[in-house]
């Protein structure tokens, strides 16, 4: 990627001058990035926008559109479904190998734009596209005074979805009410909050709680944060009755309203609306979302706003630096957004896209619009965050006393405050995480490197068929790796129950990994009893099995007084166990005959307890 980037440094300069000299051909309606036949020709281009269904087809029409207002200008053009949320972690990982024009999140801006992944708009384009959309999207487009990006959709943010069958109007701004109609139909009140920081973030923004992250261009350097206050502690207790409720699922998905027990009402956005109207009919509604009453004072529930954009990658070649410049620009302009807005509900950032009847007329961004008067824009924050904040909401779900949820709140704090006091090493280490063992992307199970660059679980993991999960380092979601080793790519499922190591090897200076795959246990990995017994003399190890409960125990060995044993892990001397769980510790004398098996427990800090069990 430095390779990639000194190259660009140097063709800053061609395209400065190959658009200083063909200054005097620019057309006022292609902003500023050349027209005639000074661009036509062939070009080969990668795009990557939303997997939802039926924009990948719609962005290659938009394609020949573009062609057909460009004649001479040819684009082969390869579009690939690629989510928001993955498309920055993918280019980041290898710029040079990503796609040409790609839609990403805007929160993933500043990160792109530091790791030299996006060019940056010229004079001409910035004051077009500044003209034409409205001010929340250039903002979001912006890092510095500059605009790096193309705005594609002002919807990124969460309202209400509800069956106007089974809910009362005059219930819409009470969450009790609306919790009280849900159980007496026997349907569902669907909001994610243990398993998404973005939704659940909802209740703390309505008692005025903020999170705000400084970010230095290169590292986050600090974090506002009051969720551990008075204030949070009455969004927990807000949060409890939707947790507690018999009516709660943790979902936002559009399907939940055709489910065996279907929805009444979905905490979602616009990307579900076309399965709601689907599953509704003439019962699909939206609005904003409802207030929570805690000690007489209600609090309207908050949310996030944001943007999805589109950018263009640095390029070598002047002439296809413009092109793709150009047709960024006409993928994102107000006939463009309208297409999208027809055909997957996507909310316009152009200004005269928003005026269209049909766009004001939609229920779904309506309530995008009612529900944006307690909307915080959504801005740069620590990677690490997404699963920290989902942690409070999992312990107010069983909580019963205000000091349990203290306790949650804090142990929150403390967790965002140790992020800026990680090591190097900490930084810099993977971890496992995802759905297993009892965990739900909650927890990080620690990885070692051993030998430099390879990375492994020092422990088995038990993995249960269709279980999932994900490397990432520094605990952080900015690099990670999944299926096939794609930084920022599917979950890995386990296909079969078992114990498992998890084994990443990556390539530091590309920022790459080269495999990851799940290793079955053998003796070869796990630990063994090896010593002076049963007719052995130091020349046999006795396979040990894990336990669920992590322990490791061996089978059933036969001991005569003075017999002698260690435990030792992979066949080696490297790791091993004496007297007492002290790690290269004398040899286990037997000093009374029996049958016996042998139990390890490793603790976190490295020490054991090794003992004897009849």
């Amino acid at each position: 990627m430095k390779k990639f980037a000194k190259m660009f440094f140097m063709m800053v300069l061609v395209l400065a001058c190959a658009l200083v000299v063909a200054c005097g051909k620019k057309n006022p309606d292609d902003g500023g990035q050349g027209s005639g036949s000074e661009l036509n020709g062939t070009y080969k281009i990668t795009v990557w926008v939303s997997e939802t269904e039926g924009v990948t087809a719609l962005t290659e029409t938009q394609i020949k559109e573009f062609e057909k207002a460009n004649p001479g200008i040819k684009i082969e053009a390869t579009v690939e479904g690629v989510s928001e949320s993955d498309s920055a972690t993918q280019m980041i990982a290898d710029v040079e190998a990503g796609a040409d024009i790609f839609c990403f999140a805007q929160d993933q801006l500043v990160r792109l734009v530091n790791a030299g992944a996006l060019a940056k708009l010229g004079q001409g384009a910035s004051a077009t596209v500044k003209e034409l959309n409205d001010s929340g999207a250039i903002k979001a487009a912006t890092v510095g005074e500059d605009l790096w990006c193309y705005p594609l959709t002002s919807d990124n943010g969460y309202y209400m979805y509800y069956d106007k069958s089974v809910i009362d109007e005059s219930h819409l701004d009470s969450l009790e009410d609306l919790i009280a109609d849900c159980e007496k139909a026997n349907r569902l009140f669907c909001m994610e909050l243990e398993t998404s920081a973005w939704y659940n973030a909802a209740f703390f923004f309505a008692t005025g709680c903020s999170s705000e992250w400084t970010n230095d261009g290169k590292a986050f350097t600090s974090v506002t944060d009051d969720f551990n206050s008075d204030k949070g502690l009455i969004a927990l207790k807000g949060m409890q009755k939707l947790l507690k409720s018999p009516a709660y699922k943790s979902s936002s998905d559009g399907a939940e309203f055709s489910a065996a027990v279907p929805a009444a009402i979905l905490v979602s956005g616009t990307w579900v609306s076309g399965a709601v109207k689907g599953a509704l009919g003439a019962n699909y509604a939206a609005t904003d979302l409802p207030s929570f009453t805690v000690d007489g004072k209600s609090y309207h529930l908050g949310s996030y706003s944001g943007n999805k954009l589109m950018g263009v990658k640095p390029q070598t070649d002047a002439k296809r630096a413009a092109v793709l410049q150009k047709l960024a620009l006409f993928l994102t302009n107000e006939e463009c957004q309208l297409e999208r807005f027809e055909a997957v509900g996507w909310g316009p950032s152009n200004l005269n896209a928003q005026k269209s009847s049909d766009v004001q007329g939609d229920p779904a961004l309506a309530a995008l619009a009612l529900q944006s008067a307690y909307a915080i824009p959504q801005g740069q924050i620590h990677g690490s965050w997404w699963d920290i904040a989902k942690t409070y909401a999992a312990a107010a779900k069983t909580a019963t006393t205000d000091d349990e949820l203290r306790a949650a709140l804090a142990d929150y704090e403390k967790a965002i405050k140790g992020l800026f006091s990680m090591s190097t090493d900490e930084k810099e280490a993977f971890t496992v995480i995802g759905k297993f063992d009892g965990h739900n992307w909650d927890f990080d199970a620690e990885m070692e490197q051993k030998p430099e660059g390879t990375f492994m679980t020092p422990e088995p993991i038990h993995f249960l068929a269709g279980d999932e999960f994900k490397v990432r380092q520094g605990k952080s979601w900015d690099v990670n790796f999944g299926k096939d080793g794609v930084a920022g790519g599917d979950n890995i499922v386990v296909e079969a129950e078992g114990y498992y190591f998890v084994k990443l090897v990556y390539d530091k200076a590309t920022n790459t990994a080269s495999s990851l795959t799940l290793e079955k246990y053998s003796p070869a990995h796990g630990w063994t009893v090896i010593g002076k017994f049963a007719g052995h003399n130091w020349d046999f190890d006795a396979e040990m099995e894990i336990q669920a409960d992590g322990s490791w125990l061996s089978g059933e060995i036969e001991f005569a007084v003075d017999d002698e044993f260690k435990v030792r892990q992979g066949l080696g001397w490297d790791m091993n166990y004496g007297a007492n769980g002290v790690a290269g510790g004398d040899n286990v004398k037997i000093t009374e005959a029996g049958t016996y098996r042998v139990k390890l427990v490793v603790n976190a800090d490295g020490s054991a307890e090794l003992t004897l069990v009849k």
